[in-house]
């Protein structure tokens, strides 16, 4: 939801502009949290623009790259913000653009104005921009995280490219399934009673299942509906969370390239924090957040704990499963050299190939798994059909 305020900082300045939150409750912990005194706080109108118009990873994407080269060739960022607003043509961007420019107009952070609309703009890229401002390196800081998102997004798609065609296979053979059940073999049905013959095992099968199918299809579809709002439902529970993520990470085949994407997901968010000059802690809880499984966010956070108490990042991965040996040993050696960044720049990119290289692999196994599974639904069904006739042709 978006909210419209106007609120008196701490310097006595008047601000006003618009800010994302699940409710108003949340907007006004936001704004007292920053220090400002809410003088006005309602739902803006916005709000029916963000459900009407969403704004991808690629706008953003691209927002970023053009703040990059407009600030990098001494353009102000107000006026930049400006004039990418008179181009935006999505409306939801165009207000959260215009709130931007509004706030640093008046003075605000730029991080803290990002801060303000956490759908586009995740913790990882405030906490960028948050350090470039102390340093003075906005623009190529930006062009460093508009490659940061690109990579990610890069990496999303080639899992979801993995992922699209065991689901359309799965959901092909349900589909199939369902219509020899529910509508061929019920043609064939009082042929088969009609001749009075012995059925074999598998048709009387078939038969009982199309049977249940026909007479009691309002369950089948009640249990789909309750099966799929459990597991939307288990999904943001901490159980539920527990057992996918760990589902996700153990299972056959797809196991293993889901801990290499999560692995240099982590890992290009460590060395890009760190090489932007952002604190070791914080660059660890970040790595721990962008990871998105239950189970190495604990062990993000267990090397937090570990790296507080003065252990190296390496130490505190030595004894974790989850990590590989190899991988721990190249921190070990980039902590030793003083090049931890570099060395997780690097490792980032090695892993990012392995992903490639594990979703083509995972694809070309499933691929024939899958076909498989559709031969022996279709041929079991097919037997069963065929096997009466037989029977059928052989009676005199």
């Amino acid at each position: 939801m978006t909210f419209d305020y106007r609120v008196r900082d701490p310097r006595g300045h008047t601000l006003a502009g618009t800010l994302e939150a699940a409710s108003l409750e949340d907007a006004s912990q936001q704004l007292r949290r920053d220090g400002f005194q809410i003088l006005d706080l309602s739902e803006s109108d916005a709000s029916l623009a963000l459900l009407a118009k969403r704004v991808s990873r690629n706008e953003v994407i691209y927002l970023t790259s053009q703040l990059a080269i407009m600030v990098d060739t001494g353009i102000t960022l107000s006026a930049a913000l400006a004039g990418i607003l008179e181009q935006e043509s999505n409306p939801t961007l165009r207000t959260v653009l215009n709130d931007l420019k509004t706030s640093v107009e008046a003075g605000e952070d730029f991080s803290a104005a990002l801060a303000r609309h956490p759908r586009l703009f995740d913790p990882t890229y405030v906490s960028l921009v948050r350090a470039s401002e102390t340093t003075g390196t906005l623009g190529p800081m930006l062009d460093r995280i508009a490659e940061y998102l690109r990579k990610e997004v890069e990496t999303r798609g080639k899992v979801r490219a993995a992922m699209a065609y065991p689901a359309v296979m799965m959901l092909l053979a349900l589909g199939v399934t369902v219509f020899l059940l529910a509508y061929i073999l019920p043609k064939f049905t009082p042929l088969f009673k009609s001749k009075g013959i012995d059925l074999p095992g598998p048709t009387l099968l078939m038969m009982t299942a199309s049977s249940a199918i026909l007479g009691y299809w309002y369950l089948w579809l009640a249990g789909l509906l309750a099966l799929l709002g459990g597991f939307l439902y288990g999904r943001r529970t901490q159980l539920g969370r527990q057992i996918l993520d760990g589902a996700k990470i153990h299972a056959p085949i797809l196991g293993a390239m889901f801990r290499k994407v999560i692995i240099s997901r982590s890992i290009r968010t460590l060395g890009t924090m760190l090489a932007s000059d952002v604190p070791m802690l914080d660059s660890i809880r970040m790595a721990g957040e962008v990871s998105g499984n239950y189970y190495y966010q604990k062990l993000w956070q267990h090397v937090y704990e570990e790296v507080t108490t003065g252990k190296r990042i390496c130490e505190a991965l030595a004894d974790e499963p989850l990590f590989p040996k190899v991988l721990v040993q190249m921190i070990s050696s980039g902590e030793e050299t003083g090049k931890l960044d570099r060395v997780l720049e690097r490792v980032s990119t090695y892993y990012d190939r392995e992903v490639d290289t594990s979703v083509k692999a995972t694809t070309s196994l499933i691929e024939p798994i899958m076909i498989a599974v559709m031969g022996v639904v279709v041929g079991t069904i097919g037997l069963a059909l065929l096997l009466p006739i037989f029977s059928l042709s052989r009676q005199p």
